[in-house]
């Protein structure tokens, strides 16, 4: 399965024979590919280009990645792969925890690598299928169609990754949404057991969108069970 003609990865890494690797591959399945060594060079070439997904390497020579990622998240809501030699569990947290939307360590599988960059673009890229659903829940105004959430009359800036699963649990609302089916929907089938994902990115949500990220009104967790967006 290739990407749509027309999608643009923007490649960081500092390594030039696994970048050109990389750029080799990716052209023969379909993408346009930009590449970047270090982390001025891709933020350069993410406000010059606008890819529509970034694959960063987090072990950069002059910016950590998560700077990267922070400096990202400050404008744009492109999607952000990870690719990074780092396997910790903390780095992972660290990383999503910063906005990117997904992590793939080295070594890695090139026809999942290309995977999880195809999911990356269809989850920023899709539509609402009700066209005309605004979901008002005390101070939050969640807008289905146009994929804009306000608080307070004042836009919200979300990860696509962050925003695909506030709209799984909004058009769900008042019912659980169990671990495993949230996992599947927003992430796929393969990551039905990543939990960890589930509290990093509740915890995103909930610091942007609740009064009180301690004690959510919205956002609720039904320990062992799942997650209820409460209107």
């Amino acid at each position: 399965m290739t990407p749509q003609v027309g999608h643009h990865v923007l490649v960081v890494d500092d390594e030039p024979g696994l970048a050109h690797a990389l750029g080799i591959t990716l052209r023969a399945a379909g993408w346009r590919v930009s590449t970047a060594r270090d982390g001025a060079g891709a933020l350069a070439a993410a406000a010059a280009d606008l890819p529509d997904v970034v694959l960063l390497d987090l072990g950069l020579p002059d910016l950590d990645g998560l700077e990267v990622i922070t400096a990202l998240r400050a404008w744009t809501r492109v999607p952000i792969v990870v690719l990074s030699a780092r396997q910790h569990g903390e780095d992972k947290v660290e990383a999503l925890d910063a906005g990117a939307d997904d992590y793939v360590t080295k070594p890695f599988a090139m026809n999942e690598l290309q995977a999880r960059l195809r999911a990356a673009v269809r989850r920023a890229a899709a539509p609402a299928d009700d066209a005309e659903a605004v979901v008002t829940a005390g101070a939050l105004t969640v807008d289905l169609a146009r994929r804009r959430v306000l608080r307070g009359g004042v836009e919200v800036r979300l990860t696509p990754t962050e925003w695909t699963m506030l709209e799984v649990l909004v058009r769900n609302r008042g019912r659980l949404v169990p671990r495993r089916q949230l996992l599947q929907e927003v992430w796929g089938p393969s990551y039905s057991d990543e939990t960890n994902y589930l509290r990093v990115y509740s915890a995103q949500l909930r610091r942007k969108l609740e009064d009180d990220p301690a004690h959510p009104r919205h956002i609720v967790t039904q320990p062992g069970m799942g997650y209820v967006f409460e209107v």
